[in-house]
């Protein structure tokens, strides 16, 4: 492909009301990210040159999110796609390059398309207008894509206006263009509002294209991947294909996936090999697995990073900036927030560790919890290499356990405690004998006499 400057064009002006929201649609999430961010992370791949926005309703929330990224432009009034693409013509001044345009409910394209259709314009049989289609079993509502004999698109029918020759071509139409910039905001110009809607296409500028003279092409590809996101269910429709893509990226690149459909990721999930990750796990933003770790089933993970060999679960939750060592393990019901756990650690049963240090070969017993937070302030627990925190331990933080101390089972620590040194709070044990028996048959003469 002959090099060229490439702009982007997103369309994300339309209201979104089929999804019920205050967020606006292009911001509903999709694998943990705005499905408007999908795409500027595909398209920045490009390299292009401008990247511009335009936006109607919540068009605040948008600047919002995308900041500096690209340049937002408002269409209002909304008078169709082709009006939308005509309000960037100030934006797009003095540019002579190609020309995407790409709508932001519209996440799933991949760059691979869209280099395609860059080529498409370059190529030896190079499009003034390339248009990227779809092919469908039932076509429903799509528009037609009608191309000649000689490959050429002819032109784009709107399933209200095709007759019935027409609408049984199954070659639709997605509405994405490549086209050549110097020449876009001419054909924009031709268009008209003579339809139903009273509305200026987009599609139009193929007909306008055609007539004159210049060539315009197809590319095709998914119907998956060209899906728009209009709707709740439409919604959940789009997270399910990317997370079996990502299922299957994942598996090809080592990972074992027990029961692949029951495992969620994020968008940037990071696993290294030969890592098995078991049933009902869900993958938060944030998270990085180096190889060969384990992780059990029913666990939930967002925010941190797992060294090589370690294990995971069942039934741990890791929060963010948990960061476990090399060869440690987190049991069930254990939650670990904001804490490094370093090599061999072990907590393994029962247990709240939160800003903590826990040394090398430490061991947690079940039930310890770290006493974080007083109600307006954190503060945080040091256990130091091979100590032994006993059971149903409280460490109350700020506080640090010397390294290779042992913690009598029962103990709430308040103060530090040397390397070494065993440490224990509980009071001396008293007996007082047949006191249980007594005490139950008082209780029961109690009620019979009720």
């Amino acid at each position: 492909m002959t090099n060229s400057e490439i702009a982007i064009i997103i369309l994300a002006a339309g209201k979104g009301t089929r999804m019920k929201s205050n967020i606006h649609k292009v911001l509903h999430p999709l694998g943990g990210r705005p499905m408007l961010h999908h795409l500027l992370d595909t398209i920045a791949n490009l390299n292009p040159t401008r990247k511009v926005i335009v936006v109607g309703a919540d068009k605040e929330q948008v600047k919002n999110s995308v900041g500096s990224v690209a340049e937002i432009v408002v269409q209002e009034p909304q008078h169709g796609t082709g009006h939308a693409v005509q309000v960037t013509k100030k934006a797009m001044a003095g540019f002579n390059g190609d020309v995407l345009i790409l709508y932001g409910d519209v996440p799933l394209i991949c760059e691979k398309t869209m280099q395609k259709m860059l080529s498409a314009r370059k190529g030896t049989n190079s499009a003034s207008v390339v248009v990227l289609g779809f092919r469908v079993d039932d076509p429903k509502a799509y528009g037609r894509l009608k191309v000649n004999k000689n490959g050429n698109l002819d032109a784009i029918v709107e399933h209200k206006d095709a007759n019935d020759e027409e609408r049984a071509i199954t070659l639709c139409n997605s509405g994405i263009m490549a086209i050549d910039g110097q020449k876009l905001y001419g054909l924009l110009d031709a268009l008209d509002n003579n339809n139903a809607a009273n509305e200026y296409y987009l599609t139009d500028i193929v007909k306008i294209a055609n007539s004159k003279g210049l060539r315009c092409a197809v590319v095709e590809t998914s119907a998956q991947e060209v899906m728009g996101i209009n709707s709740r269910s439409e919604l959940a429709e789009a997270e399910a294909i990317f997370q079996n893509t990502k299922r299957e990226s994942f598996m090809t690149e080592g990972v074992t996936l027990q029961d692949p459909t029951s495992v969620y990721f994020s968008y940037d999930t990071k696993i290294g090999k030969d890592v098995t990750i078991a049933p009902n796990v869900y993958f938060g933003s944030g998270v990085e697995i180096d190889d060969t770790v384990t992780i059990h089933a029913f666990c939930h993970i967002e925010g941190a990073k797992i060294r090589s060999g370690a294990s995971i679960g069942p039934y741990a939750r890791l929060r963010p900036a948990a960061d476990i060592g090399e060869d440690a393990k987190v049991g069930n019901f254990v939650e670990i927030k904001k804490s490094k756990i370093e090599k061999g650690a072990k907590i393994s049963h029962l247990s709240y560790i939160g800003d903590a240090t826990i040394g090398e070969n430490a061991n947690v017993g079940a039930g310890t919890i770290t006493c974080n937070y007083d109600g307006y302030f954190k503060y945080k627990t040091e256990i130091g290499a091979g100590a032994f925190i006993g059971s149903n331990t409280s460490l109350v933080a700020p506080v640090k356990i010397g390294a290779g101390a042992i913690i009598g089972a029962g103990s709430v620590i308040t103060k530090d405690t040397d390397q070494d040194a065993l440490a224990l709070t509980r009071s001396t044990q008293k007996q007082i004998g047949g006191w249980a028996a007594d005490f139950r048959n008082k209780q029961k003469k109690k009620k019979e006499t009720k």
